[in-house]
């Protein structure tokens, strides 16, 4: 099957009837792909267990320990778990991080918009009769907000207002830190948070990850380009720092390659310690790779593991 294309957005810069056209390509896209993973009314991108307790059940390997039920463990004396109950109304956040490396991309499109896209198949998969869905969106200078509410237009305000996003300025570092911070004060209500961004630069945020993985589940949509992993061997280059301006020139050798690469490892490996620190899954899509399949793959795999865990 070919790769999913990315409807390009250019960065909020588009006129009217060519940002309706995009949105509504990707909609039909998502919806086409997506809708036979779907299965029950309450259980979305990252289905997980719900806020009220359950019946009990002996404990599989893989069962996340808080939820030991001690007194029936006790009981039995055998390691029982609390089960808990679907919740019937979900409450979801989208925190997109716009700022200016996400306007790069170097095959297929660009990071920005593959997390349009993305938005778009989280708002899709989490939709439900009365499910509401919000969204902050921040480029390091300005922050979009978008209080959660239910419905089809709700859906549509949101994934307008990611689109619509303007640019970073130049010189403007990312602020994914401030974002997060938001959704801490006021305290919301329990739902799904689901963060997507390319997470480069410095891991400052987490105290506030920390924070919202104790009231609600996170999921991290981790936004890549081939060049953020490795550089081509192209000899002489000219590298520019798309949050600060600040432009280099190198020659690519074998040695500065590997340095580069195992930088950048380094930093995906911090990236995810300080992600599954809080229990966030991550599902990673890259500019030169399927989407839509790799969404797929992901939702039905955390289904899969779900149901035998159960």
């Amino acid at each position: 099957m070919p790769a999913t294309p990315l409807p390009s957005f250019a960065g909020g810069e588009v006129d009217e009837a060519r940002m309706q056209a995009s949105l509504k390509t990707l909609e039909l896209l998502v919806r086409r792909r997506l809708d036979g993973v779907l299965k029950g009314d309450h259980q979305g991108l990252l289905p997980g267990p719900g806020s009220e307790p359950g019946e009990s059940r002996p404990y599989n390997p893989g069962d996340d320990v808080r939820l030991m039920d001690w007194s029936v463990t006790a009981r039995t004396t055998h390691p029982h778990v609390r089960q808990m109950i679907a919740d019937r109304e979900l409450q979801t956040w989208v925190v997109v991080d716009l700022s200016a490396s996400m306007d790069f991309g170097s095959v297929g499109g660009t990071k920005r918009d593959l997390a349009i896209a993305a938005s778009a198949a989280v708002a899709h998969l989490v939709s439900g009769a009365a499910n509401r869905i919000g969204c902050l969106v921040t480029n390091g200078e300005t922050i979009l907000r978008v209080p959660p509410r239910a419905g089809r237009a709700q859906k549509q305000l949101v994934l307008r207002t990611i689109a619509t996003a303007p640019r970073a300025p130049e010189g403007t570092r990312g602020d994914l830190r401030e974002a997060l911070d938001l959704l801490r004060r006021p305290e919301q209500p329990r739902g799904l948070v689901v963060v997507i961004s390319d997470f480069l630069g410095d891991v400052d945020y987490v105290r506030e990850l920390r924070g919202l993985g104790g009231r609600h589940e996170i999921l991290a949509v981790e936004v890549l380009d081939p060049r953020d992993l490795e550089l081509p061997d192209i000899g002489e280059i000219a590298l520019r720092d798309a949050e600060t301006g600040a432009v280099r020139e190198l020659t690519v050798t074998p040695e500065l390659q590997a340095r580069f690469a195992d930088a950048a490892e380094e930093h995906r490996q911090q990236v995810a310690r300080t992600l599954r620190g809080v229990g966030a899954p991550i599902l990673q899509l890259r500019t030169d790779r399927d989407w839509l399949a790799d969404i797929v793959r992901f939702t039905a795999a955390r289904r899969r593991g779900l149901a035998g865990a159960s």
